[in-house]
């Protein structure tokens, strides 16, 4: 009789949290980080960077990423190094006048495929990214906020929206988290560059 296998070396991942977010059911918003927004809002370099490395991780991880940009013709392109990891995950940002970001990235109809979790990014935290996510709540998704990349021009514009989100239903997170819980295991094929890009984020 074969020797029971040690439970560390099956390659089997234990039953999943249904809060814990999976790559097959999500998909990456990012909201309006752009030319002239960006450099009025606080710390925008950390929170373009923490956005790349979201958006790089999750064309790693086969994560679908939509994006999407504020009257562009009055506030601007997307911002490097933003635009370029969006290039890279063959995403245009569509134009929006709209503060929701919803109906812009098209996920305003009410969820019909395995894709239910959203993941959130961008600016302003209290504008456009709260009301994106409240849109998508309306709509079914279980919303995630990737608080550090994530910002607004009043540093307490953008705590008072975590909470209220936080309120509301909503997962406030870190962009770490979520590409770990996207991975969940050292095993996959992807960590090895998953773990590259959080070295050098």
């Amino acid at each position: 009789m074969p020797a029971e296998r040690d439970p560390a070396d099956r390659p089997e991942l234990p039953p999943e949290h249904p809060a814990l977010l999976a790559p097959s059911a999500g998909r990456l918003i990012v909201v309006d980080l752009q030319a002239k927004l960006l450099p009025h809002i606080e710390d925008g370099a950390r929170v373009a960077g923490r956005a790349t490395l979201l958006i790089r991780g999750a064309r790693a991880l086969g994560v679908e990423v939509r994006a999407t940009e504020q009257a562009p013709d009055k506030l601007g392109p997307t911002v490097e190094p933003v635009a370029g990891a969006l290039a890279e995950a063959s995403t245009e940002p569509a134009a929006k006048t709209t503060f929701g970001a919803a109906a812009a990235v098209k996920l305003t109809e009410a969820i019909s495929d395995r894709r239910h979790q959203a993941v959130l990014c961008g600016v302003e935290t209290h504008v456009c990214v709260a009301q994106t996510a409240l849109e998508l709540m309306s709509a079914g998704y279980a919303v995630h906020v990737a608080a550090d990349a994530c910002g607004s021009r009043r540093t307490r514009d953008h705590e008072i929206a975590l909470a209220r989100l936080t309120a509301e239903g909503a997962t406030v997170t870190s962009a770490e988290a979520v590409l770990f819980e996207w991975c969940r295991s050292a095993k996959h094929p992807a960590f090895a560059a998953l773990r590259d890009l959080v070295k050098t984020a």
